[in-house]
């Protein structure tokens, strides 16, 4: 329900917005720009879709490989005692474990082209578990707001951009994005597990809470003492053995096993063409919603209230300047990557809202995509309390975002 009334939000108040521009400013190609921008975003959410078919038919057909050889099983159990705690509605040693570590996986090596597919698989797994096929349950939910949370530990891509854009150091922005990201899924995490009353002091959770801090500090440290040319081949070349990895271990335990490899990826890849195909009305309906909010100005006017009240209440306004790209970012990725990217041929990759900019970026996800995509997959319709929860993470991500910028950069 939530999501419906954010939907009809964005719709009602992009008109309200152009209606006001067009009697009292006189703008008369508002309304078109709007239009016009219906027709760009829709097909901009088919294509995405149907540029997912190739990525989720491959990556589905590998994790059905995975499943049938054990690979699966294996990973659920090397994490069922901290998902056990998390997930109680999850069986012990379900293959739904071994997806989501996988998905978490993905996402912390920078792996998106992995983790969409491995995710959804994860949320078709968590709604065969779910009694209610139209109501997310509390696993569905922790899953997607701990993956909306962005826990992300190489962020190369921006590291790319800010080089780019002749940034004198384009690794600086690492350990800040580090450090935001993780206040981003901490605060995801707690806040879901208040809302579904988990207990977050239990041994087992925070043995492994330690033990993931610990490995991110200790890779934190590790690439703080390299060059960035280093840190761009180490990461790079690392998560792409990792990931093929995974490839051939699922492929040689299920050649062990005396499974029929190919025909297992043949049937885990037409499972990936229908997601795919499914996602198409969910992803159109958000990304047009999203694209007709831009359009009509209301968020350079949302951008401009914010800019006002900061400077009324006295405060630092250098800022206001990458805000653009929070309030972007929870709706479209390549938007809040464009933001981004002006910003920093504007001002320049070492001015202090520019580095703002990407910390935020790579600190925060696109909540109403994740959202839209997850959810449509397997027709949820009820979404209880997983967007405000996501929300808040994202919340926190961009103000741990600033307030460590204005600690590193300011």
């Amino acid at each position: 329900m939530a999501l419906n009334y954010v939907w009809i939000a964005f719709f009602l108040i992009a008109f309200t917005v152009a209606l006001f521009k067009l009697i009292f400013l006189g703008d008369q190609q508002i309304f078109q720009t709007i239009i016009n921008g219906t027709f760009d975003t829709a097909k901009t959410g088919a294509e995405i879709s149907l540029g997912l078919i190739g990525l989720m038919s491959f990556w589905l057909g590998i994790m059905k490989i995975g499943e049938k050889g054990g690979m699966i099983s294996i990973f659920a159990r090397l994490v069922g005692p901290f998902f056990n705690k998390l997930f109680p509605e999850i069986p012990k040693n379900h293959p739904a474990l071994g997806s989501i570590l996988m998905n978490f996986s993905a996402n912390m090596l920078g792996l998106d082209n992995a983790a969409t597919p491995v995710g959804l698989k994860a949320m078709k797994e968590l709604q065969e578990l779910n009694p209610n096929k139209e109501t997310a349950s509390n696993a569905q939910i922790m899953f997607l707001v701990l993956n909306a949370s962005s826990l992300t530990l190489l962020p190369i891509t921006i590291m790319a951009y800010r080089k780019e854009a002749g940034a004198a150091d384009p690794s600086d922005i690492f350990i800040p994005i580090l450090l935001a990201t993780f206040f981003s899924t901490m605060v995801g995490l707690i806040v879901t597990a208040i809302y579904q009353r988990i207990n977050l002091l239990n041994r087992v959770i925070l043995a492994y809470i330690g033990g993931l801090t610990l490995m991110i500090g200790t890779a934190l440290y590790y690439f703080s003492t390299l060059p960035q040319d280093q840190i761009n081949v180490i990461s790079q070349v690392a998560s792409n053995v990792i990931l093929f990895t995974v490839i051939t271990s699922f492929i040689a335990l299920a050649c062990y096993k005396k499974i029929n490899v190919f025909e297992s990826f043949i049937e885990g890849a037409k499972e990936g063409f229908e997601v795919a195909v499914k996602i198409i009305p969910y992803l159109v309906g958000i990304l047009v919603a999203v694209g007709v909010f831009r359009a009509s100005g209301a968020m350079d006017y949302l951008v401009q209230g914010v800019s006002v009240c900061v400077n009324w209440m006295g405060l630092d306004t250098r800022f206001v300047e990458a805000l653009p790209v929070a309030f972007m970012k929870p709706m479209s990725g390549s938007g809040a990557r464009g933001l981004m990217i002006d910003l920093m041929h504007a001002k320049g990759a070492d001015d202090f809202a520019s580095r703002v900019a990407c910390v935020i970026q790579g600190s925060t996800e696109t909540t109403f995509y994740v959202l839209a995509v997850y959810f449509g997959s397997v027709a949820i319709k009820k979404t209880r309390h997983a967007l405000p929860a996501a929300l808040l993470a994202e919340l926190a991500g961009v103000i741990a975002a600033i307030i460590i910028a204005y600690i590193f950069f300011g």
